[in-house]
C-alpha cells in the first residue's frame, strides 16, 4: 500500500514518488531517521531517512511478505496457511511449505489476475526471485517452519472454532 510522508524544507515543497517496496518493520526506523533518533540496535528494518531526503536506496529493492502461521479467520480449512513472499517493484512472488504457488508482474497485471508460478515463459525470473528469498530469510534467521512450531515458540493461543491464533489476545 502506498505510504505518504511529509518533509519539511523548500527542497522538498514539490514532493516526489518513490516506487520501491518498504515493509512495515522499516516504519519505525525510518521515523526515527527522520526525527534524528539513535536507532537502537536491536529494531529490525531499513532506515529509508536518508533516501526520501536524496540518498541513496537502503535497500536491494525485494521486501519480504511473511504469514509464519494463519491467523483470525483464515482458518486452514478456506485456504489459510503459512507463506513466505518477496515484493519488487515489478514481481510478487509467494510459496508456502509445498513450494512455489504465486507469482505476479506487477507492471503488466497490476491487479494480480494472471498467476505465472512455474510457466516455462518466466523460468528463470521465478528462480532468481526463489534465490533472493532464500537469501533474505536466511538473514532474517527464518527456517520457514510450519505454522504451528511458531505458536508452540511464542505461547500465543489458538482459538478452538477457527484453529488459527486470533487478530487480537
Amino acid at each position: 500500500m502506498p505510504v505518504l510522508f511529509r518533509l519539511n524544507g523548500p527542497e522538498h515543497a514539490q514532493g516526489r514518488t518513490l516506487d520501491t517496496p518498504i515493509n512495515s518493520e522499516d516504519l519505525m526506523p525510518t521515523l526515527l531517521g527522520l526525527c534524528e533518533l539513535k536507532i537502537p540496535a536491536s529494531v529490525e528494518g531499513l532506515d529509508y531517512s536518508g533516501y526520501l531526503r536524496g540518498d541513496e536506496n537502503p535497500s536491494d529493492g525485494a521486501t519480504v511478505i511473511t504469514c509464519p502461521a494463519p491467523f483470525g479467520e483464515w482458518k486452514r480449512s478456506r485456504g489459510g496457511k503459512e507463506y513466505r513472499g518477496l515484493r519488487t517493484t515489478r514481481y510478487t512472488y509467494v510459496r508456502d511449505l509445498k513450494g512455489p504457488g504465486l507469482l505476479y508482474d506487477n507492471q503488466a497485471d497490476p491487479f494480480q489476475q494472471q498467476n505465472l508460478c512455474n510457466d516455462p515463459g518466466i523460468a528463470q525470473v521465478q528462480a532468481e526471485l526463489n534465490a533472493l528469498l532464500n537469501k533474505k530469510l536466511a538473514a532474517q534467521n527464518d527456517q520457514f517452519l510450519p505454522g504451528s512450531k511458531y505458536v508452540a515458540k511464542f505461547g500465543n493461543k489458538v482459538d478452538p472454532k477457527t484453529e488459527t491464533v486470533p487478530n487480537t489476545n
